[in-house]
């Protein structure tokens, strides 16, 4: 038995479903939205792994989907896979160029072939409104406070780095420290919250995301899961894709895009910003 429709996708029918997923069925529900191809043709324990769930999780979400297993639930990744890969794509110099490796790259290569794809992606797939919304939110907020935990607190703290060359006030919460919870109590509604996460959101970064909307604060997310809970609580949604053969996901892209970000600040006022730049010697 299948509970997706005749014509209706397995990511369309998932979506319409997410809400009634237990909390560790939300994370495989993300994930396969998000990294169809990778649902398509690894097994349930790996499936399971990339999550950070179980395999019995990764069965009982099937069922719960009305297939009688996952064997079944792939099949209609399989299918949906191969429907969007073989619609007619237009030739152009990227697809005409050689393949970046061989056909027997070791799996160095395979990492990096990844994070390739995962850039071109995420560069294909980017609103160019969300990012004209976000750098215009980040020049014109009062305060800027970025939220990111575990391995997203390097990512906060990068993008807290570029920003403040620039002279932009800029704080981060990456640890519930009594610090970072004093940096949450300053929020208000001149205040610009970022929130960063990576499959499941840590629980300071949602509750960062509520606050600020509680007091009227911009909110924005920058996040590989389309529905993630950080980017139901945001105005502005950024997306990178994070596929990886790897045991842990690829931020090669979100580290792109936190760069190129702080790029289109800078290009709001170069005038304003050189000076600043040159004093840095950064250039």
């Amino acid at each position: 038995m299948s509970g997706v429709g005749e014509h209706q996708s397995l990511s369309l029918y998932i979506q319409s479903r997410f809400e009634e997923c237990s909390r560790s069925q939300k994370d495989v529900a993300q994930y396969i939205v998000d990294h169809l191809d990778e649902a398509a043709f690894q097994t349930a324990e790996e499936l399971a792994r990339r999550a950070n769930t179980s395999s019995s999780t990764v069965v009982r979400f099937s069922q719960a989907l009305g297939f009688e297993g996952f064997p079944e639930l792939q099949a209609a990744a399989r299918e949906e896979y191969r429907r969007i890969h073989a619609r007619p794509q237009s030739t152009g110099p990227s697809e005409t160029s050689a393949p970046l490796f061989s056909l027997d790259q070791n799996e160095f290569e395979t990492a990096l072939a990844a994070d390739h794809l995962n850039v071109e992606e995420t560069a294909r797939k980017v609103s160019r409104p969300a990012v004209d919304a976000l750098t215009e939110a980040i020049v014109s907020a009062e305060k800027v406070l970025v939220a990111g935990t575990d391995q997203m607190a390097f990512f906060a703290s990068y993008l807290r780095h570029l920003l403040m060359l620039l002279d932009l006030r800029v704080d981060v919460v990456a640890s519930p420290s009594q610090e970072a919870l004093s940096r949450l109590g300053r929020i208000d509604s001149t205040t610009l919250v970022i929130g960063l996460s990576a499959g499941r959101p840590h629980p300071l970064v949602v509750r960062a995301m509520k606050l600020a909307r509680h007091r009227k604060a911009r909110t924005a997310a920058i996040t590989d899961a389309t529905l993630s809970e950080v980017a139901k609580l945001a105005q502005i949604k950024l997306y990178y894709s994070s596929n990886s053969p790897a045991y842990v996901r690829s931020h090669t892209a979100l580290l792109s895009l936190i760069q190129a970000l702080a790029y289109g600040v800078y290009a709001k006022d170069t005038a304003q910003y050189d000076d600043r730049i040159k004093a840095f010697r950064l250039k």
